[in-house]
């Protein structure tokens, strides 16, 4: 297991799932990576966001199901603690929830996912969180995902690796 792997445990009809990442970058650069909608396409979605608790948001995706389809999700921003802690409850996502915490190389992630699904999405939701959460270890450092260009290529590693983990079979292509 890769050190930024996520996890997860189900329980009920609901996935939570946790993920931590050491940045490199003071919480206020991180912060701003999670908040402002022209940082949040480099990494995320293209966003609406009303900056505070209660407020609402739109998260359109920018990366395409293999369908051709991107996910939009809406909601309600449910926590607003700059520049400590978002969270967002999301009609398609669930609970998405981001907690920095400042440390003498930078700031520590910790996102977490709180989601009904079927449990055969798990390893899908996983990967693609992995690999959201790494293009923001990529935005920090500058690096925005080509979407035009974007493939399912790097998500597919890390969804064969999570469902070999979970003892889920690959689904079919």
């Amino acid at each position: 297991m890769s050190t930024d792997d996520g996890t997860a445990t189900y329980r009920d009809g609901r996935a939570l799932m946790r993920f931590e990442r050491r940045l490199r970058h003071p919480a206020e650069r991180v912060w701003r990576a999670l908040t402002d909608p022209a940082e949040l396409s480099a990494w995320l979605a293209d966003a609406d966001l009303e900056p505070r608790a209660g407020g609402k948001f739109e998260l359109r995706w920018l990366n395409a199901g293999d369908d051709g389809e991107r996910a939009v999700a809406r909601g309600t921003v449910s926590a607003f603690d700059p520049p400590r802690l978002l969270e967002l409850d999301s009609d398609i996502h669930g609970r998405l929830r981001w907690e920095l915490t400042p440390t003498p190389e930078g700031t520590l992630l910790v996102f977490t996912s709180d989601n009904r699904m079927p449990p055969e999405y798990l390893a899908r939701t996983l990967a693609g969180w992995h690999v959201h959460l790494d293009y923001l270890a990529d935005a920090l450092e500058g690096r925005r995902v080509d979407w035009a260009r974007w493939t399912t290529e790097g998500w597919q590693v890390h969804h064969d690796r999570y469902a070999e983990r979970l003892g889920q079979a690959a689904p079919d292509a």
